[in-house]
């Protein structure tokens, strides 16, 4: 994970690609009918994503509630289907393994989910909810996967005399520490966390940002960091994907994506992020985006944000900007009328090229806090 003080991310944490994502789609069918069911229309959750993520690296995933963070999440994880493209895991395709094929990349492969009491059998304690995993893959006997038990709740802040209670018998911020604890539970390599910490209190969200800050380092744990919070994604990502109606719109590493943003969508979200500094927050302009979120079952044409974009112009109704690689390589952008770089110093370069992993392995650079969006450069200059 990234810092916020002193220490140079402006080089890729490591050297080979864990994960990589191509082409994704994930598709929702819409059927009528009783007996003879019907498609009649799909929810386009997913919609052409590809990405990279290295192995030691954080990959924060943003964007509004409904835009596809979780289901991308659960589509690299092969919790859902894809409808078409491939997650390409340590080399190995998984997109199509079947169940059996897929139980030993289940190890090196965990999710920290949204709801941790939905994703909490309400029938099991806590003891057997973390033993299970150890079990089914066979990690040592009771007496071994008794101690790991006590020992990844002693991890997460809570004590060992909880390993008999039930799910209900815990706080929501409790159940979301258990839920961490099961995903920590084999070592896996890759760890999605889907809104890990959104649940919990101030300081038992740092605790946990701690520990799996910690984890990475001495594992060499990679991570994909789903949340709403933006000041949290920043201090977590080594890079940053901004996702809307189920495209990414923007990729950066992190510091620079809070210091230049380049699409639009991304300047809106980061104009809400609230500043401690009274003065400054008075003098930031507040964007506040028109209309509402377009349907994922019909899809605008063109730019997907364009139906709310303030610099919107006819051809971002028409034809759809492809990810395209600004300044200095590393940040990639979908937008017609890029923010903060002019044309002189957007490269134009498509991510179908090899920029295209260039841009996506780097990881986030460190550096001063973003400078106040008032006196950043007027659009396209």
């Amino acid at each position: 994970m990234s810092a916020n003080g002193g220490e140079d991310m402006s080089t890729p944490v490591g050297d080979d690609v864990l994960l990589r994502a191509d082409h994704v789609k994930k598709y929702f069918p819409i059927r009528e009918g009783i007996v003879l069911q019907r498609e009649i229309a799909r929810v386009h959750a997913v919609d052409d994503v590809s990405l990279e993520v290295r192995a030691g690296e954080t990959l924060g995933l943003v964007g509004e509630s409904g835009c596809g963070k979780s289901t991308l999440g659960r589509c690299i994880i092969r919790l859902h289907d894809l409808t078409a493209g491939s997650v390409i895991f340590e080399g190995r395709d998984i997109s199509r393994l079947s169940r059996r094929a897929l139980r030993p990349i289940r190890r090196e492969m965990q999710m920290v989910f949204q709801d941790p009491y939905a994703s909490l059998n309400p029938r099991k304690r806590v003891g057997t909810i973390l033993a299970d995993p150890l079990r089914i893959h066979h990690q040592g006997d009771r007496g071994q996967i008794k101690k790991r038990v006590q020992e990844l709740l002693e991890l997460v802040g809570l004590s060992p005399e909880h390993l008999n209670r039930y799910p209900h018998e815990f706080s929501g911020g409790q159940r979301q520490r258990i839920g961490v604890a099961r995903a920590l539970a084999l070592h896996p390599r890759l760890i999605i966390a889907d809104e890990p910490v959104s649940a919990l209190d101030v300081s038992i969200r740092a605790q946990v940002i701690n520990l799996l800050d910690d984890l990475q380092e001495e594992l060499n744990l990679t991570y994909i960091f789903i949340a709403h919070d933006l000041g949290v994604v920043r201090h977590v990502s080594d890079r940053i994907a901004v996702m809307y109606l189920g495209k990414i719109v923007e990729i950066s590493p992190a510091e620079e994506l809070y210091q230049r943003p380049v699409h639009p969508y991304t300047e809106a979200l980061l104009s809400a992020v609230p500043i401690p500094d009274p003065d400054l927050s008075d003098r930031r302009e507040h964007i506040v985006l028109e209309g509402d979120v377009p349907s994922p079952i019909v899809p605008p044409s063109g730019c997907r944000f364009h139906p709310r974009c303030r610099y919107a112009t006819e051809i971002c109704a028409q034809q759809e900007p492809p990810l395209v690689v600004h300044g200095s390589g590393r940040h990639m952008a979908a937008c017609h009328h890029p923010l903060n770089f002019g044309k002189d110093t957007a490269a134009g370069v498509p991510a179908s090229a090899d920029s295209a992993s260039v841009a996506s392995s780097a990881a986030g650079a460190g550096g001063p806090a973003p400078a106040d969006p008032a006196s950043s450069p007027p659009h396209g200059q």
